[in-house]
């Protein structure tokens, strides 16, 4: 019942002709209204995800992201963290990043590294599932756009059908020059819609600290400023 409602909403969303403002409100009324009703049923959840969905997550830096749904879950069998960094490189890189990890697994979590965006459906411990959510955090790379087109081709291959229920996140900063990246626009390229907007803040998620991930302040996390989680759809028709 909940995701017939919530394709519902978001059907209409999409093709409402609303100022931002107020789209922005409807988006955040929505997940309320899903959250409470899962909440009802016994599911246990973290913003906009849940202990049912089979999650991908990926370019995790320390992987406290994911360990940060696996406790609140209390189990992180329907998780699946990933990272360009190998182990080894992980390891020296984050000081907890060794930890995050072991914890993770302890609570039954895939973890899989080098894993890169472009090529991530040809790895046969990602490629041959399909995912409720598939999740990426504040991508950085020296060629931005491309990376997250990359990471939205992929995605589209590995996430579920909109009227199953699927959807892929992007977390990412919304003032200038971030706001240049044009994330709809690369979405639609790639045979996306956003359907949805809904600000992002670092402290619903106890434990996640967001890292630089590269050069010689790679453990330093970065101002998270002002952002918002980004909901995409695989179109019908592409």
């Amino acid at each position: 019942l909940v995701n017939k409602q919530n394709q519902t909403f978001k059907s209409s969303l999409t093709h409402a002709s609303i100022n931002t403002h107020v789209y922005q409100f409807i988006c955040r009324y929505i997940y309320t209204w899903c959250e409470r009703q899962t909440n009802a049923q016994g599911t246990k959840r973290l913003r906009h995800y849940t202990n049912k969905q089979k999650i991908l997550l990926v370019g995790e830096g320390d992987f406290s992201f994911s360990l940060s749904l696996a406790r609140a879950f209390g189990s992180a069998t329907n998780l699946t963290a990933t990272s360009l960094d190998t182990q080894g490189e992980l390891e020296r890189k984050f000081k907890n990043g060794k930890a995050n990890v072991e914890e993770l697994e302890r609570l039954g979590c895939s973890v899989v590294y080098g894993v890169n965006v472009h090529s991530m459906t040809t790895k046969p411990s990602i490629g041959s599932a399909i995912y409720d959510r598939v999740i990426f955090n504040f991508p950085h790379a020296g060629r931005h756009q491309e990376l997250v087109r990359g990471f939205m081709k992929s995605a589209r291959v590995l996430v579920k059908d909109e009227d199953m229920g699927g959807e892929i996140h992007v977390i990412h900063k919304t003032e200038y020059p971030f706001s240049e990246w044009k994330l709809k626009t690369l979405g639609e390229k790639e045979g996306l819609d956003l359907i949805c907007e809904i600000e992002f803040c670092l402290s619903h998620y106890p434990g996640y600290s967001n890292k630089r991930g590269s050069g010689g302040y790679s453990d330093s996390s970065f101002p998270v400023g002002k952002s918002s989680t980004f909901i995409f759809t695989k179109q019908f028709f592409y």
